[in-house]
C-alpha cells in the first residue's frame, strides 16, 4: 500500500517516512502543498497523511482538493493547530483522523494500522484469512489470533507470513523475500531481513528459540513446514 506525507518539517517528514517504510508501506513525501497533489496525481495513493500549515497550498486547501477526486481515500491530519475549530475544519473537509504535535510513533503506526484494515477489508476480494498451524492471520485486519490471544502484524509481517504460506514446505530465498516484502526499489542490508524475521518469531512463535512457522534454511532463506499429521490429513 502507498502513503503520501505532506509535511514541510523535515525532520518530522522524514521520521514519519522511515517509519512507514519500517512497517512495510511504499512512501511519497512531499514538503509542500503544489508537491503533495502532484505526487496524489501521480501515484494514487491508499492513504494520505497532512500537515495544515505548509507553504503554497494549505492542508485543508490539500484535503479539499484531494476529497473532490477521491471521496473514499482515508485521510489523516497531523498538525501542531489542534484548537478545536481546526479540527472541525479538517473533519468538515472530509478527514478521517487528526492526530495532534507532538505525537507518539506507537500512535501514528496504530492510526494508520486502522486505516489501513478498513481500506483492506472494503476492497473488492479482500484477501482472506488462512491458517499456519495452530495461528490463524487475517490479512485485512493485519492481526494474527492463536486460541483468545490477538496478536498485532505490521503489512510487511502479513506479506512475509503469506508468501511463506503459499509455498509450504518449500525454501523461500532470501531475495524474494526481500522483493515481496520490501517492493523493488528497496536495497537491503544484510542482517535486514534476520531481524525482522527474529522480531516476527517473537510475536508468532509459541517459543522463538525453536521456531515452527518460520524455520531457517541456512545459506538459502526460510521456509513453512506443515507438520507430517496436517498433510496426511488434507
Amino acid at each position: 500500500m502507498k502513503i503520501l506525507i505532506a509535511e514541510d518539517d523535515t525532520y518530522t517528514r522524514d521520521g514519519l517516512a522511515e517509519v512507514m517504510r519500517g512497517e512495510g508501506y511504499q512512501v511519497f513525501t512531499a514538503g509542500c502543498g503544489r508537491t503533495a497533489m502532484r505526487l496524489f496525481e501521480s501515484h494514487q495513493p491508499d492513504c494520505v497523511c497532512l500537515d495544515i500549515m505548509m507553504p503554497e497550498q494549505s492542508g485543508f486547501e490539500v484535503c479539499r482538493k484531494i476529497r473532490a477526486q477521491s471521496p473514499t481515500l482515508p485521510i489523516l491530519f497531523i498538525s501542531a493547530k489542534s484548537e478545536e475549530v481546526d479540527r472541525l475544519v479538517g473533519f468538515e473537509l472530509g478527514a478521517d483522523d487528526f492526530i495532534s504535535k507532538p505525537f507518539s510513533v506507537r500512535e501514528v503506526i496504530a492510526r494508520i494500522r486502522a486505516v489501513t484494515r478498513r481500506t483492506m477489508g472494503s476492497q473488492p476480494t479482500p484477501p482472506q484469512p488462512f491458517l499456519m498451524n495452530d495461528l490463524e492471520v487475517f490479512p485485512a485486519e493485519l492481526r494474527a489470533k492463536r486460541g483468545e490471544a490477538v496478536i498485532e502484524l505490521s503489512l510487511r509481517d502479513v506479506k512475509i507470513l503469506e508468501l511463506l504460506h503459499s509455498r509450504p514446505g518449500q525454501a523461500v530465498d532470501r531475495r524474494t523475500l526481500f522483493k515481496v516484502a520490501w517492493g523493488e526499489r528497496y536495497l537491503p542490508s544484510s542482517r535486514t531481513l534476520d531481524q525482522h524475521i527474529s522480531q516476527l518469531r517473537k510475536r508468532v512463535e509459541v517459543d522463538p528459540r525453536h521456531p515452527l512457522l518460520i524455520q531457517t534454511v541456512h545459506g538459502v532463506g526460510y521456509r513453512f513446514e506443515v507438520p507430517a499429521e496436517s498433510r496426511a490429513s488434507s
